[in-house]
């Protein structure tokens, strides 16, 4: 039985990859504006009956309790509408051309403040979350003078992996380090930028070892590595987010560095600036709810137990 396992996982990974192949043929051959429809209109359909919406929409409800039920449904459905055109838009990041006057495109709002950077040099941190095509941060940034390296989480299936790099090599236009999530991709990361390398993170994901700065009011376990590396290396941190004008076309919105706390109390400064990354989170999510990605435990089971299933919150 053992003999067998490894003989139908190769020959399941195969398949994986004929389908994800086959998809990008697809989506390719659509364009990228109707890729976009097509991805958008089949997660719109699909997303909002799957057990991760009841996910979104407590988090929904602990996060913004003054939205009704039927404008949480829209939030949800945006959601999933999202996620589904960044998927179907990935293929095309490559050919997406900068200040089009119409139809498929991108604009960056804030380019100045990459120009500064590039010329200043030395190590630069850019953060930003899960928020409209985040896939074409870096490729828009990039083509800016700023190319950044940044982590990814591998996937399982080691051809589609390569399928997954080769795409965002082709968007980038330049060779960077992608740095696998975990403790080795964290030290490569770490001397990476001591040598004075741009490093791009999105924190918007739950860590369970993190810190628990706050996120809409509650606590939220935050990952603390981008403030310690900040401080650490007095880096430039640069925060930015993409906002979506429509199918396959993007604003890029880069914001001036953040200030950096000096307060001599490195453990105090490491959570102020994580609590000053969140709130500028959550500043941009309020203003687009359905563009960020709701759907994951961002906050711990001790405060969602606060928002049961039921719609009822407890005493």
């Amino acid at each position: 039985m053992t003999r067998l396992k490894q003989p139908l996982r190769n020959a399941l990974h195969h398949a994986e990859t004929a389908a994800a192949r086959a998809a990008l043929t697809l989506l390719r051959a659509l364009g990228p504006v109707r890729a976009s429809d097509f991805g958008g209109k089949i997660c719109r359909m699909i997303g909002p009956y799957l057990r991760v919406s009841r996910v979104a929409d407590r988090n929904l409800r602990l996060a913004m309790p003054e939205l009704d039920a039927p404008e949480r449904d829209r939030i949800i459905r945006g959601v999933w509408e999202n996620l589904g055109r960044t998927v179907g838009e990935f293929p095309h990041l490559a050919g997406l051309q900068e200040n089009t006057p119409h139809g498929p495109g991108f604009e960056v709002t804030g380019a100045e403040h990459l120009h500064a950077a590039a010329e200043k040099g030395g190590p630069v941190l850019f953060v930003s979350g899960h928020i409209g095509n985040w896939e074409m941060l870096p490729p828009a940034v990039a083509r800016h003078g700023a190319p950044f390296a940044s982590f990814y989480r591998a996937a399982d299936n080691q051809m589609i992996d390569t399928l997954i790099r080769s795409l965002r090599d082709q968007a980038m236009g330049v060779s960077v380090p992608l740095f696998p999530k975990g403790a080795r991709g964290a030290r490569d990361a770490l001397a990476w930028v001591a040598k004075g390398g741009r490093l791009g993170m999105l924190v918007d994901q739950k860590m369970n070892d993190g810190i628990g700065v706050r996120l809409f009011g509650h606590p939220a376990m935050t990952a603390p590595a981008l403030a310690a590396m900040a401080l650490r290396y007095r880096c430039t941190v640069i925060p930015g987010h993409v906002v979506r004008l429509g199918p396959a076309r993007l604003r890029i919105v880069v914001e001036p560095p953040m200030d950096l706390p000096d307060s001599g109390d490195r453990q105090a400064d490491v959570r102020a600036l994580t609590q000053q990354v969140n709130d500028r989170l959550e500043a941009w999510i309020r203003e687009k709810p359905e563009s960020w990605l709701w759907l994951h435990r961002r906050w711990p089971k001790e405060v969602m137990a606060t928002v049961p299933e039921n719609g009822k919150k407890s005493a």
